[in-house]
Formats: C-alpha cells, structure tokens, sequence
C-alpha cells in the first residue's frame, strides 16, 4: 500500500482509514486534504492508466511539514483526490466560476485528460457515497480538532497545506509563484496572521510569493476561516519545484532543497502560533 512517499500503478487494498488525527496542544491544526495516495481497490480498478499515476496528488507534503511546530494537531486525509476532494464544496458549486478546474469528483486530472476507463466513471449515488465514506469523515474530524483547539485556547487557527506543480496551463498561466497564500482576500484570517505569513514568504531569498492570486484559499479555508467566531484560517499552496527533485513520475523527495524551504514554513508557522498565544489576532 503506497503512501505519499510513492506513486502506484497497483491495485490498493481496502483497510485504510479514511483520516489520520495526530493530536496537538498547539493553537495550530495543519490540514492535509491532499497528500493521501489510498484508494479502495472499485474505485482505483475504474481508474485508467493515466488515473492509477495519481499524479495530481500533494506530493510528500506531510513529510515536509513533519517536526516543524511539534505540538500542532494534523489532520491528514489518507484517501486520494479522485475518490472525492476533499478540499470541495460537497454541494459541487466550483470555487472559481468560470475558470478552469476540477470537480468534488473528479474525471479528469490537472491537465485535463480524462482519469477513468470509459463507461466506469462514477454516476451520482456512487459520489454520493464516496462523499460520506471520505469528505464527510475527513471534515467531521477536522471540526472536532478546531473546536478541541479553540476550547484550549479560545482560538485556533487552521494552516491548509497544498502542494501543486509549478506549471499547469489547464489551470493558470505560466509558472505559479513558489508560495501561494489564500485567504479569501482577507475574510478567514485576522490581517495580523495574513501578513505574519505573508512578511516571511516575500523575505525568503530565492522564493516568489503571492497572495490571493490564482489560488485564494479552497472551501476548507472558505468554510472554517470565520475570525469572529474565534477560528481562523489560511492555505498554503507551494509549488512542487520548491522541495521536489522532479514534478513528474515518480515525484521524488529533494532532502537538500525541502530544508531550504523548510526554514520559512517553520517560521512562519511559529510566528502565527505566538500571535495567537499572545491574544495579538487583529482584524
């Protein structure tokens, strides 16, 4: 059974648990939507070659995000993209009207080939269910840790951690700044975590950055970053150049340049903790 750490062009096995919680005392819960590789033997069965690749994964984002705040609560999904995403609305409303994009379930991938054998595709009972085996199990326990956070430190601040090649004409221009900073223009974060974590991504040397560009925070973010209600959040999405040897088959680790990156996710991570340890979360 692959983890993150590996491509599969193999049959899966059906006993993984759809979620992993690694609990934490931190105000800080890191979601990880995209980094699981399990898929149900039906579902990755229905899958063609180009599919069973899962090249559309975040790839090895848990390892590099590993011992950076240790106290943080992470929330990992183990299920892939293509069972359903969970970083989708559930109702199927796109979070980016009239660009392109990809669906809570989708049929094709980031290049806009299509992902299914044909005639297997998943017809709406089949998503609907996929929906309540995965989506639904994964935010159920992202809830319970915000709201476990939040009775601790009367805040909690979600960092939603992605990944994405850095070139994907189906889905932007050009090449995508290394660090991609969403917050919905502002509305799920107070402005003092916004620019915490914005200061160190334009001071990194060698890194571009931008915020709320191509990617202004996905319906995890949308959803749960509500700073009124004492939660807040932020995604990050980093681009697979910046810590990967190669963003093609088999999306290898890069050791030497994810330590390199490493240095501003921890302490930018460590900045927004103290914000909020220190009750500094302006609006």
């Amino acid at each position: 059974m692959p983890s993150s750490s590996t491509s599969s062009t193999t049959s899966q096995s059906t006993d993984m648990p759809p979620v992993t919680i690694t609990p934490g005392n931190s105000p800080i819960v890191l979601g990880m939507p995209h980094t699981g590789t399990w898929l149900p033997t039906d579902v990755f069965e229905k899958l063609n070659d180009n599919g069973q690749k899962l090249a559309d994964t975040d790839w090895h984002i848990d390892q590099l995000y590993d011992g950076l705040l240790p106290d943080a609560t992470i929330v990992k999904a183990n299920f892939h993209r293509y069972a359903i995403d969970a970083n989708r609305d559930p109702s199927g409303v796109s979070l980016y009207p009239g660009q392109n994009t990809t669906s809570l379930c989708p049929l094709i991938d980031f290049d806009n080939v299509p992902i299914y054998l044909e005639g297997r595709e998943p017809d709406e009972a089949e998503i609907e269910q996929r929906r309540l085996s995965f989506h639904a199990s994964y935010h159920a326990a992202l809830k319970a840790e915000l709201e476990r956070v939040r009775q601790i430190h009367g805040v909690a601040i979600l960092y939603d951690c992605h990944s994405i090649r850095s070139h994907i004409s189906f889905l932007f221009e050009g090449k995508l700044p290394d660090f991609s900073i969403g917050t919905n223009n502002g509305e799920t974060c107070a402005a003092s975590i916004e620019k915490a974590v914005e200061d160190v991504c334009v001071a990194a040397e060698g890194y571009s950055t931008v915020l709320n560009g191509r990617f202004k925070g996905g319906w995890t973010t949308r959803h749960y970053g509500q700073p009124e209600t004492g939660i807040h959040a932020i995604q990050m999405e980093l681009t697979q150049s910046a810590y990967l040897a190669t963003e093609e088959l088999p999306f290898s680790y890069a050791p030497e340049k994810s330590a390199g990156l490493r240095v501003h996710l921890k302490s930018l991570l460590e900045n927004i903790s103290i914000l909020a340890l220190n009750g500094s979360l302006s609006s």
